[in-house]
Order: structure tokens, then C-alpha cells, then sequence
């Protein structure tokens, strides 16, 4: 449950920024958009993004279409990497199989660098 909370509370901080920073706004614009979701391995919990200059949408599920997807172990560790969404954090994650990356290791790069900006 918590991490269906933050989830949703991230779509929310996501579409606040897009109206209050301009330096979101910009950067955001210069990526002409992102779409990324993140689930747990058995998509018991998903939310995805879909984030252009014009506006932000997020809904439950995963569709086929994403640029990226972070999928996590379970919840507990979605929980404990998202909390501090570092490099590092990511990195571990990748290496010891509780993160998987699917799409473009440069898409979660700006994704971060957009993140900082929330």
C-alpha cells in the first residue's frame, strides 16, 4: 500500500512542478517528453508517467509503449531504492537482480536529472 501512495503522490509532485518550475518545464522540453513507468516484477503494483511540455498523465498498469521501466523485486525493495533514488542505489539494485532496467539506460539518466527538480 505504501508504495501505490507514493506512486500516486510522485504523479502529483510531477504535474505540480511542470506548472511552479521553470527549469523542469525547460529541461522537459528539451527531451520533447518522456514515458516511463514502475512496477514490481509481478506488475501487482505499476504506475506509469507519460510526461511532455504540454502535460503529465499517470494511470496504473504498464503499457507496451514506455521509453523506460524500472521494475523492482518486490515492494519492500521498490520502497527502499525509490526513498533515495541515487546512481549508486540504482547500480546495486541492477547488480544484485532486485532492480531491473528495461529500455534505454540514457532515458533513466534524464529521468534523474528531471527528478532533481521536483
Amino acid at each position: 500500500m505504501k508504495l501505490r501512495l507514493m506512486l500516486w503522490l510522485l504523479a502529483f509532485l510531477l504535474k505540480r512542478a511542470l506548472r511552479r518550475k521553470a527549469r523542469f518545464r525547460e529541461l522537459l522540453t528539451q527531451m520533447r517528453g518522456l514515458d516511463w513507468g514502475i512496477a514490481t516484477e509481478d506488475l501487482a503494483i505499476a504506475r506509469y508517467f507519460r510526461m511532455s511540455p504540454g502535460g503529465i498523465q499517470s494511470g496504473r498498469g504498464l503499457p507496451v509503449d514506455l521509453d523506460l521501466e524500472l521494475r523492482f523485486e518486490d515492494e519492500t525493495t521498490a520502497l527502499k531504492v525509490l526513498k533515495k533514488p541515487t546512481q549508486q542505489a540504482f547500480l546495486d539494485g541492477m547488480m544484485d537482480g532486485s532492480v531491473r532496467l528495461v529500455g534505454d539506460s540514457s532515458d533513466l539518466q534524464k529521468l534523474q536529472k528531471l527528478l532533481r527538480h521536483i
